[in-house]
């Protein structure tokens, strides 16, 4: 060891770190929360604590950009105990919570409230988005860092939206002044006045059969492309959550390569389901955006293989199973997903592409859950295995297959759309500051000390990316969902 480097209180070793060089066998060296070297070679002193992750593949704690943890006003159906326990039994150390609480979160000072409900029931290190105001959107030209990086805006209402901008010129006001702030948006990008249109012509739908032609594609269709000229008019950079049909994604695809700040998220239960599983399973994988085709599952996960989507997000929504039983009109959107999210991910990998090697497999995994959301959202000391870095880590069994059941969800709301589902592919330990806040060996969580974290300095927009082969993505072999 350098004699520079403080001597290590635990060594992980493992044959496969996931490091931004690639995947390659070492040894982490972890002093005070941080990795201060990895290494080539065992050297430390024997005091040092040791854990071997063998085999498993050893990632950058994992971060989920977009969860609802329901606090503060809604902790009848999640709140932070419950919901970083299932965060972190699915390898996922970092949350970013959404602002559509009771009350909701527009305000700094409702950050501040939201941050001292927080502190000391959490399992996970956090930030907040803050939720947009219509009414003063001036508010984002002058957002400290340090309250929030990033702005969550609905351009379209439902059960759990407490404030949805249907106002152009109050849209526009938003983007300006994000711009001026250097605030990142995050959208629900789908369009409410066509939703009214079409809610007006054919009233409420009787059945789940009719559920997503009631929230088509062109909502979504038609809010990316105002959200793409606002972000030409004013620069600002903007995120498009839960994308959810092919078209979006060529529309945000064809703004990236010509230089526009815009980028965009898949979640697992996009990538999972389609419509037709809607009609099966009703409420369950009732959504805002739906549920969409086979057409449109298989061109997101092309966006995630060829590297076009920035994030993966679960889009962590739980709701009780009062609330999802009422009729399909009262019904709310939303389902737990934070726990599920890397495993259903990477079990759609590995069948959908086969004959991938797994170590690029967990590279991509590592690169759109944790690298890429730490660099969008700010996030510092996160997202990679490199010295300097947070000890969040996680040992990931790559082939071991296991079925989930209502008893292995840890979301306080108790059910899983998934429930009944044979994963590949399992979380074993989730560390977090370098002490051990999942084992599944022991079925044992850590210490509810979770921190919130600063930003750190903001950094120029990445380049747009090259617009991929067509003619390597995988055609008509791939299955609907894993």
């Amino acid at each position: 060891m350098d004699r520079l480097t403080p001597a290590p209180e635990l060594v992980v070793s493992g044959r496969r770190l996931v490091t931004p060089q690639g995947v390659r066998p070492g040894h982490l060296f972890i002093s005070g929360g941080r990795i201060t070297a990895v290494a080539d070679t065992d050297d430390a002193p024997a005091s040092a604590d040791r854990l071997d992750a063998g085999e498993h593949y050893v990632l950058p704690g994992l971060i989920d950009s977009h969860v609802h943890f329901r606090t503060p006003g809604l902790t009848h159906k999640e709140d932070w105990e419950h919901g970083s326990r299932a965060a972190v039994r699915g390898g996922v150390t970092t949350v970013m919570d959404m602002p559509n609480t009771v009350p909701p979160t527009l305000a700094p000072e409702a950050i501040h409230a939201k941050t001292s409900l927080v502190d000391g029931r959490t399992l996970v290190d956090y930030r907040f988005h803050l939720g947009l105001d219509p009414a003063r959107p001036e508010l984002l030209a002058d957002l400290d860092a340090q309250v929030a990086t990033s702005v969550k805006i609905f351009m379209a209402g439902h059960h759990t939206a407490p404030t949805v901008v249907r106002d152009a010129d109050q849209l526009e006001k938003a983007f300006a002044a994000a711009a001026a702030g250097g605030v990142q948006l995050v959208l629900h990008a789908e369009d409410d006045a066509l939703f009214a249109l079409l809610d007006a012509w054919w009233g409420e739908p009787g059945s789940y059969l009719e559920y997503e032609a009631r929230r088509p594609r062109t909502g979504g269709i038609v809010a990316v492309a105002k959200v793409l000229e606002l972000v030409r008019r004013h620069g600002t950079r903007a995120h498009i959550l839960h994308l959810s049909s092919a078209e979006e994604a060529d529309l945000v695809c064809a703004a990236r390569a010509a230089g526009l700040p815009v980028t965009f998220e898949v979640t697992g239960h996009h990538l999972s389901f389609t419509d037709k599983d809607t009609r099966r399973l009703g409420a369950r994988t009732r959504l805002s955006p739906s549920i969409r085709g086979v057409r449109d599952q298989d061109r997101l996960w092309r966006a995630l293989r060829h590297g076009e989507a920035a994030t993966l997000g679960s889009d962590h929504a739980p709701h009780t199973i009062e609330e999802k039983t009422r009729t399909v009109a009262q019904s709310p959107p939303g389902l737990p997903g934070v726990q599920e999210l890397a495993v259903a991910v990477w079990t759609g990998m590995r069948r959908r592409w086969p004959q991938e090697e797994p170590d690029a497999a967990a590279a991509r995994l590592a690169r759109h859950l944790s690298t890429q959301p730490a660099e969008l959202f700010r996030l510092p000391g996160k997202g990679r295995l490199e010295a300097g870095a947070d000890a969040d880590l996680v040992f990931f069994a790559p082939d071991v297959p296991w079925m989930l059941s209502a008893h292995d969800v840890e979301s306080k709301c108790g059910w899983s759309a998934y429930e009944g589902w044979t994963f590949t592919g399992r979380v074993e330990r989730t560390l977090r500051a370098g002490r051990t806040v999942w084992d599944a060996a022991t079925g044992s969580f850590g210490s509810y000390d979770g921190r919130l974290l600063d930003a750190a300095p903001a950094r120029p927009a990445p380049p747009a990316p090259h617009p991929p082969n067509a003619s390597a993505r995988p055609a008509g072999s791939e299955v609907p969902h894993p």
